[in-house]
């Protein structure tokens, strides 16, 4: 019955463009690998990605029990950052008032097809989200995403 418990992970990106990984699991070693994959997924440095385990305050999820170390991480990791991804490439199509089809994903940043000049990272972003910018209708402000997962 404790192994039927849901896990969490939260990813927020702050307006200077760190970020922190909470976990809703104990410490099992893997941090600087979590936020290596959190750096290669984003564009940005694995130093600027702090990790916190055994968050489980910040979730509505997890029971104060069953922190134990999932090997279903990584994946909801990725799933957290393909959140982060994909409205992070609304905002920057919303900043450069293009679509975000026109819009590429390289070495850590969107880049408009029409001048590849004008690319924005996740921290350009960040900023953005956080109220410097005018957000697309329907969008809320803030670039953060949570995953609930359960170990199978």
């Amino acid at each position: 019955m404790a192994n039927e418990a849901y896990r969490a992970v939260f990813l927020r990106v702050h307006p200077t463009g760190k970020m922190v990984l909470s976990l809703t699991t104990e410490s099992d070693g893997e941090e600087a690998r979590y936020a290596q994959l959190v750096a290669s997924e984003l564009g940005v440095p694995a130093l600027d990605v702090k990790v916190v385990p055994a968050d489980s305050d910040r979730f509505g999820t997890g029971h104060g029990y069953n922190t134990a170390p999932s090997g279903g991480t990584p994946e909801a990791i990725q799933s957290a950052t393909g959140k982060i991804r994909a409205k992070a490439q609304l905002l920057a199509a919303a900043a450069l008032d293009t679509s975000p089809e026109s819009l590429t994903w390289e070495d850590g940043a969107f880049v408009p097809s029409t001048d590849p000049n004008q690319a924005r990272t996740i921290a350009d972003i960040a900023l953005y989200a956080h109220g410097t910018g005018q957000l697309p209708p329907g969008v809320e402000g803030g670039l953060d995403a949570q995953t609930v997962y359960k170990d199978a």
